[in-house]
């Protein structure tokens, strides 16, 4: 490795400490959900409304950026995204009013989704000038920033801190530490890279959403899979299998944990043994951690069918974006901003679908529902390696298929 790399090294440190900064704040703003609703007197008819409003202008501002990437370069969209997400955190955290913690939420929600747009564009962008997959790298980031958010949000409900005491000090360290970033985010237009914006509508590349649909359906059914985990694992663990109010608290945790771990391998098994294989062992895994919460005869069976889930899930999300790019190689920021939008499609529709099932049904039920969406990646595999694109090894074709030059293993 020479000097001449350290753009790229720069560049990936740089947009790592973005996907960390924001599953530190994502994680302090759900995590104090119950805070918030007493802050505000917010009642629980009403609280639905607030949360579905978030991922629904998260979508709006996913799509925005399409549109936006198409002008300027998505490191641009990231450094100002990244800060008014922080700062719509605080405001969460200081207002008084029911329309001020609306107007905090709804800036939350808009900044949010083009931020998510832009961090995994530049995500795709690094991965193609690497020539080997370290996009699960970065969601490994966001998932340690999960863990520490949720650490720190512990701290604050521990202590009995207000939500601004608790957020003030996370936005002064983390608001200026992403400015500073932001100075080595990579732009690979400079170099030539043709998947940016109208750059890869002149090659005559377009995304057509036939092509993409499978890998959306995919996004889809992983964000339910994670989102039963997050809303319905501690009230399954307690009222279904009957642990107590302690142990009921673990699974989200240890789900984490697993997730981060596995992401922190993960782009070693898309190397070694092709992102197909990975993504099709993730569905088996997160399918039989849902069997294993269905079947589970005790509290201590099914907190390890939801640590399953983490090892299974984390890999799907994180390779879906990476197909798309590989897929739409001279268009990839629009088919990211595109794709993104099921993120939170798929966010918007598990919490209500299990909810749903589980009271006219059966929670254990309830649980297959989303096990057999996990396995529906199964049948849209291939698609997370298009022959002509696929990364580096013995198992996938060169680098230089993607790169269109060499010279830069890093």
């Amino acid at each position: 490795m020479t000097i001449a790399h350290a753009p790229l090294r720069h560049g990936r440190a740089s947009l790592a400490l973005s996907f960390c900064v924001q599953g530190v704040t994502f994680a302090l703003l759900v995590t104090r959900i119950p805070a918030i609703q007493d802050r505000y007197g917010i009642s629980d008819a009403l609280l639905p409304a607030f949360l579905a409003a978030v991922p629904i202008l998260a979508g709006v501002g996913s799509v925005a950026t399409e549109k936006l990437v198409a002008r300027v370069w998505p490191g641009i969209v990231l450094r100002w995204s990244q800060p008014v997400v922080l700062l719509a955190l605080l405001g969460v955290g200081a207002g008084t009013e029911l329309w001020q913690v609306a107007a905090a939420l709804g800036a939350f929600g808009l900044a949010v989704g083009a931020l998510d747009a832009s961090m995994n564009m530049l995500g795709v962008s690094l991965q193609r000038e690497y020539g080997r997959s370290i996009m699960l790298g970065f969601h490994a980031a966001y998932s340690l920033g999960g863990i520490a958010g949720a650490s720190l949000a512990w701290v604050g409900a521990h202590w009995g801190l207000p939500l601004v005491v608790s957020y003030l000090p996370v936005v002064a360290v983390l608001l200026p530490a992403a400015l500073i970033g932001s100075r080595w985010y990579r732009d690979a237009r400079a170099d030539g890279d043709p998947g940016h914006g109208e750059a890869g509508n002149r090659g005559g590349t377009t995304v057509a959403f036939a092509a993409l649909l499978p890998l959306c359906l995919v996004m889809t059914f992983a964000y339910i899979g994670d989102s039963t985990v997050s809303n319905w694992s501690a009230k399954y663990l307690q009222d279904v299998l009957g642990s107590s109010e302690e142990l009921a608290t673990v699974p989200y945790n240890a789900y984490m944990l697993t997730t981060l771990l596995g992401r922190a391998v993960g782009d070693l098994g898309v190397r070694r043994f092709g992102a197909v294989a990975v993504v099709r062992c993730g569905a088996v895994l997160a399918a039989g951690g849902f069997v294993v919460v269905a079947v589970a005869p005790g509290a201590w069976t099914g907190l390890a069918g939801f640590t399953l889930l983490g090892l299974g899930l984390c890999v799907i999300v994180p390779q879906t974006f990476a197909a798309a790019g590989r897929m739409f190689p001279g268009a990839s920021d629009v088919a990211v901003a595109r794709l993104n939008v099921f993120n939170y499609v798929g966010f918007l529709i598990g919490s209500p679908l299990v909810g749903a099932l589980g009271d006219a049904w059966d929670y254990r039920g309830a649980m297959l529902v989303p096990m057999v969406l996990v396995l529906v990646t199964l049948v849209y595999a291939r698609s997370f390696a298009p022959e002509p694109d696929r990364y580096g090894g013995v198992h996938e074709r060169p680098r230089t298929v993607d790169v269109g030059r060499g010279g830069n293993e890093v």
